[in-house]
């Protein structure tokens, strides 16, 4: 399923649902973090997404980091929360999700890098060679708040 992503669009539709969401910044021994290069968009993420009933929000860190890149982590703190009601997500099955998201700091504690349906690349970059990378503005935010210490925020 396709998505389109609107940020404080005039022309964006209005949201029909609002969905808790995880998404994970993880850091290894080295200062290098963890992207994925989404299918839907070809722009470069944080493994994240959509919560479970029956887990908790720092357990689908977990497990959507591990389905998404292969690489099995442990939470260690929190970078923010993403509430921007002007943030909207308009999936092609006539959805659009209000964004809604804890984004986590996590280490890696195993696993070996894959990708899955959603990406076509996953890779570890050094905080210098994320700057180049194309991201959508959401993620590009939270990006820049781990690199700048900006945690724990509210946003």
């Amino acid at each position: 399923m396709s998505r389109r992503d609107y940020e404080d669009d005039p022309s964006a539709p209005a949201a029909n649902s609002l969905v808790p969401a995880a998404s994970v910044v993880v850091v290894d021994d080295s200062g290098r973090i963890l992207l994925q290069r989404r299918r839907d968009n070809n722009m470069w993420a944080l493994p994240g997404g959509v919560m479970q009933i029956g887990e908790s929000l720092p357990g689908c860190a977990v497990r959507e980091t591990r389905e998404e890149t292969g690489i099995d982590v442990e939470i260690v703190g929190i970078v923010g929360t993403y509430t921007n009601p002007g943030h909207v997500f308009a999936y092609d099955d006539g959805e659009v999700r209000q964004e809604f998201s804890i984004c986590f700091l996590a280490r890696p504690v195993g696993g070996k890098l894959a990708v899955s349906e959603e990406s076509t690349d996953v890779c570890w970059f050094s905080p210098g060679e994320i700057s180049v990378l194309r991201m959508v503005p959401s993620i590009r935010k939270r990006v820049d708040d781990w690199r700048n210490g900006d945690m724990p925020a509210i946003r």
